[in-house]
């Protein structure tokens, strides 16, 4: 790594835009990597940079290089949550097909944490795939309900996640539907939302309203 890589990389790390500028400008590579295999733009996401993350997609910094965990700049932008983040790595191109070390894409950490914004937005701007199964056998809707609180965000989440077409009937590897973790915990609201959604999948829905 030169002088001038180092330079970027902690610009990056330290939301310095002006010497992150200067880097650039000086010969530096946007592909440079620190010690555990992070790009500046992944740095950048880490911290929400975002105007420095906006300077490196124009120098054309990869949104999907991964470092030594798996880990890249579009992936942790479901884990942060970060609206304005994942609106500055669009236009770069992510592939948000690509998982984590955990096989997940990036919605579906969003929708452990109860990152509502971010699920409402990468459902909305992207293609992502909904019912993406991770390598515990979850979807973002098993992560809703099996860690998530319960709570308010949690249930957004569960709403939007459905409203995007997500599966109801979708089991973990033993066999336990959203529905079932959600009784299990006594999670209520959760639980009515997904009674609901089956029901109507299987065409027996006769309510007039959303769940209480």
């Amino acid at each position: 790594m030169t002088p001038t890589d180092q330079r970027l990389l902690t610009a990056a790390r330290t939301g310095d835009l002006d010497a992150a500028r200067t880097a650039l400008a000086d010969g530096a590579d946007p592909e440079a990597r620190d010690p555990h295999g992070r790009t500046a733009l992944l740095l950048a996401a880490l911290a929400d940079h975002v105007a420095l993350a906006d300077l490196l997609v124009a120098a054309g910094a990869d949104p999907d290089a991964r470092d030594e965990r798996e880990d890249s700049p579009w992936l942790v932008t479901g884990v942060t949550g970060s609206v304005p983040m994942m609106r500055a790595l669009l236009p770069a191109g992510p592939d948000v097909r690509l998982v984590n070390r955990f096989g997940g894409v990036s919605l579906i950490p969003a929708a452990e944490r109860g990152h509502v914004p971010y699920v409402r937005a990468v459902l909305a701007e992207t293609d992502i795939d909904v019912d993406h199964v991770n390598r515990l056998g979850w979807t973002a809707l098993l992560e809703a309900v099996i860690l998530g609180d319960g709570g308010r965000e949690h249930a957004e989440v569960v709403r939007l996640l459905l409203a995007a077409g997500a599966s109801p009937a979708l089991a973990d590897s033993d066999g336990v539907t959203p529905l079932r973790h959600a009784e299990r915990r006594g999670f209520d609201t959760l639980a009515a939302l997904l009674r609901r959604a089956e029901a109507a999948a299987d065409g027996t829905d006769t309510s007039d309203g959303a769940a209480r």
